[in-house]
């Protein structure tokens, strides 16, 4: 690995995404990087808001809509993109999603990880909530014990380092285009081309769940109208 490419996808919950967005720009790197925003058909306000911020702050913003006009989600077209870009300069692809803050030494952290592990698909930070017990997606992770797990699990993609070599072996172009999202899909396509997945439980970042996309709470609120809603709508295929 050369360099680091990160990214933000996000839909609307712009407060939420400029805490993230904040969180990122002041991490503590040491590699070269670029950080980008993908802008999945926000409102006009908050594209607004967010082309603003792209100024004021100096991050890379696309708006999806200017690329296509499929509805969103749109997370394979971003995944597809990067791992082009990716491929193209030797860089390793680091997502943080809008629902998740970073600590300043979070993402130089998995860096390291990557580099120390050298069979690593994937590397992902787990997940913890404002009190810091450790919550969705990463329940079945006993303790913050500073630990780096070598997980037979899917690993998520809230912030979640995926290494070159992850993007050589696995072709996000052959990838199912009827689903939603992808972070189980690849971690187990990871899996299979002999790589391993790892969780750094030394390197745990806020998550709150869903931030742009509340109607999926209802999955812990009330889980038969999200289950009703998923199947019914086709919404959040996995």
């Amino acid at each position: 690995m050369k360099t680091l490419h990160i990214i933000t996808p996000v839909k609307d919950a712009i407060d939420s995404t400029l805490e993230t967005v904040r969180a990122v720009l002041g991490s503590q790197l040491n590699v070269p990087f670029t950080y980008t925003v993908y802008n999945d058909f926000s409102t006009p306000d908050n594209t607004a808001r967010l082309e603003l911020a792209a100024r004021e702050l100096g991050f890379g913003l696309v708006n999806l809509s200017d690329l296509t006009s499929h509805p969103s989600p749109n997370y394979l077209l971003v995944l597809q993109r990067e791992r082009h870009a990716c491929l193209d300069n030797d860089a390793a692809l680091l997502i943080v999603e809008s629902d998740v803050v970073v600590k300043p030494g979070t993402l130089q952290g998995l860096w390291n990880c990557a580099c120390e592990h050298p069979d690593a698909g994937i590397v992902a930070s787990v997940t913890v909530d404002e009190q810091g017990a450790i919550n969705y997606p990463y329940g079945f992770v006993s303790a913050l014990d500073g630990q780096v797990i070598d997980s037979k699990k899917h690993c998520s993609f809230c912030c979640s380092l995926l290494t070159p070599r992850l993007l050589t072996h696995v072709d996000f172009d052959t990838l199912d285009d009827t689903k939603n999202w992808f972070d189980v899909t690849i971690s187990h396509l990871a899996l299979k081309a002999g790589l391993h997945n790892y969780i750094s439980t030394a390197l745990p970042v806020l998550h709150r769940p869903h931030a742009s996309r509340p109607w999926k709470l209802l999955k812990y609120k009330n889980p038969l109208k999200y289950y009703w809603l998923k199947w019914t709508k086709g919404f959040d295929k996995i």
